[in-house]
């Protein structure tokens, strides 16, 4: 195969990350942030009961945003993984299992997430109130494994971060966005699965997270309108 081959081929799938990473910030949006806004009513178990029940079309669709965000994040992580693989091997494989281990979190989020509508509109044994309570716990455990998967989540990107930095094919603003961001998800992650609630965290998240959320947003945009440039001189490890 060419040079020139090799380097169409490289922009093809740069521009499908960039696709996909797209497509998964839109369904992410829906399916984590919107969908449960509209049915959770936080320490109510009858009201959410009841939402669910009677927001079933939202309820589903929430559920096949989350099938495809799970399926378009393994497509993109074998495809991160094979362009940089060459430019920083460790760092791509510690890319790759963090990724992974986020998808897995993932179907188990979206278990917990469809268990609590099994609970809540089939028969199980329990009383109306017993139900609806469990229903509420399944929900709970829901909103906590976002911030298990984001543990993953965050040591992907400072791996990511590092690689970028590693290689002139990426913009290292992206790069350094990716890798000081990725602390926003591990420091939120901290803070809600340990129950800690010191306001000042809270700012360091938000301000962490709005610069991963920029950055991560401006390499899925870059890849899909850019691609990769191949530059000689770059440095693996």
């Amino acid at each position: 195969m060419t040079t020139a081959e090799q380097n169409r081929l490289n922009t093809k799938d740069a521009r499908l990350a960039g696709a996909l990473y797209l497509a998964i910030a839109v369904c992410g949006a829906f399916s984590i942030g919107y969908v449960p806004m509209q049915i959770v009513v936080e320490g109510d178990a009858a009201r959410t009961a009841q939402n669910l029940l009677t927001q079933v079309g939202l309820f589903r669709l929430g559920v096949l945003a989350d099938i495809a965000v799970i399926l378009f994040e393994i497509a993109i992580t074998v495809i991160l993984f094979q362009m940089f693989r060459s430019k920083s091997p460790r760092l791509a494989v510690i890319a790759m299992l963090s990724r992974f281990g986020m998808i897995v979190i993932m179907g188990l989020n979206l278990l917990m997430w469809t268990t609590a509508y099994v609970v809540a509109s089939q028969p199980t044994g329990f009383d109306p109130s017993s139900a609806q309570s469990l229903a509420l716990v399944f929900i709970k455990a829901h909103s906590l494994g976002v911030f298990v998967w984001q543990i993953f989540f965050g040591a992907h990107l400072l791996a990511l971060g590092a690689m970028i930095l590693r290689t002139r094919t990426v913009p290292h603003l992206l790069g350094w966005g990716l890798l000081v961001g990725a602390f926003g998800y591990l420091v939120q992650a901290v803070v809600e699965l340990t129950f800690t609630n010191i306001a000042a965290l809270d700012f360091l998240v938000i301000g962490l997270l709005t610069v991963v959320t920029i950055s991560e947003l401006g390499f899925g945009l870059w890849l899909l309108l850019r691609g990769t440039r191949k530059v000689a001189g770059q440095k693996t490890i």
